[in-house]
């Protein structure tokens, strides 16, 4: 079964993060990002609820997460190839972009609330006694 659904991503952090989502579902084989602006999410697998997939997505990113596409994955017929020559070892990868300003206040902003320390102080021993 092949699932595609369109998932708001602005930075690499979010297509990780929807990667691992994706990726943790039942009877996921495959996961990859696709589409022209990088923001559709393609899972194949046996028995991948995509309700369920979808909805986990929606948790993470919001309600703007829609289910594009769901169809059924043909077997691959097996056929014999030639050897071919091992290819040159590919090129290092581009450095990680930074998530924009608005990407962090929307979406990567840590979900931790903040700790709060207050310091107590005792009040000091009277040296002398008041009541005598």
């Amino acid at each position: 079964m092949k699932i595609v659904v369109k998932v708001p991503m602005h930075c690499d952090k979010c297509r990780t993060k929807a990667l691992k989502i994706a990726a943790a579902a039942h009877g996921v084989s495959k996961v990859s990002i696709e589409g022209a602006n990088k923001d559709h999410v393609e899972v194949i697998g046996d028995g991948v609820d995509s309700v369920c997939l979808t909805r986990s997505l929606r948790k993470k990113f919001g309600c703007s997460c829609t289910l594009v596409k769901v169809e059924e994955v043909k077997p691959a017929v097996k056929t014999v190839e030639k050897p071919t020559p091992a290819p040159p070892a590919p090129p290092a990868p581009p450095a990680p972009s930074a998530p924009s300003p608005s990407c962090v206040q929307k979406c990567c902003a840590t979900q931790f609330r903040p700790m709060y320390c207050e310091l107590v102080h005792e009040y000091p021993e009277p040296t002398t006694c008041s009541i005598m």
